[in-house]
C-alpha cells in the first residue's frame, strides 16, 4: 500500500501541520486516554497523508500520526509486510 504524499525531503511540512500549532498533548496522550481529539485535528489537516507516510517510513510507535493510532499503524505495517 502506498500513500500519495506531499512530503518534502527536508520535513519542513511538520512545522506547517495543524498538530504543530496545537501542541503534543493531544497526539501523545497518556496510556488509555482517548485519541479522538487528535484524530479530529488530523482530519482537518491537509498534511495528513505526508504525516502518515512519514510515521510508517520511520516506524513511529507512539502517538497519533496521520490520523492513526499506534494500533492502526501497526495493522497497516502488518498488512504491507506480508
Amino acid at each position: 500500500m502506498h500513500f500519495e504524499t506531499i512530503t518534502p525531503a527536508d520535513e519542513t511540512w511538520q512545522a506547517q501541520a495543524l498538530c504543530a500549532q496545537t501542541g503534543p498533548d493531544f497526539f501523545f496522550p497518556e496510556p488509555g486516554s482517548s485519541v479522538r481529539e487528535a484524530k479530529r485535528i488530523c482530519a482537518m489537516c491537509e498534511l495528513r497523508p505526508a504525516c502518515l507516510e512519514y510515521a510508517l517510513a520511520n516506524d513511529e510507535r507512539f502517538g497519533v500520526w496521520g490520523g492513526l493510532s499506534e494500533k492502526e499503524r501497526l495493522a497497516i505495517r502488518r498488512t504491507t509486510a506480508g
